[in-house]
């Protein structure tokens, strides 16, 4: 009879990081209606009327305001996609992203 000793099998597991997160900010402008920043705030990050307006006024007195957090590529392209409706409209209403710390 044969005593074999049997190692357990390991796996090696890659640590798997979070992918890193972005602000959208709003920046604030002299031209762009307050009902219609509020508009785009509703469509494009779907947030209701209230915090739309508590966003858009905050980005009034402030001169910027963080709408929302998201991983890079859709906070790209929501800055976008909200930034080119007010260009369509004719209005510089202006998003950006920054990674979040």
């Amino acid at each position: 009879m044969t005593d074999s000793v049997s190692k357990p099998k390991t796996k090696v597991r890659p640590k798997l990081e979070r992918p890193k997160l972005y602000k959208v900010i709003l920046l604030n402008d002299d031209y762009t209606p307050r009902e219609f920043v509020v508009q785009v705030l509703k469509a494009e990050f779907r947030i209701n009327e209230d915090q739309a307006h508590r966003v858009m006024i905050t980005a009034h007195r402030r001169g910027v305001c963080v709408v929302a957090v998201y991983a890079r590529d859709i906070a790209e392209t929501k800055a976008t996609r909200a930034t080119d409706a007010g260009k369509a409209a004719g209005y510089p209403l202006m998003f950006t992203t920054e990674p979040e710390e």
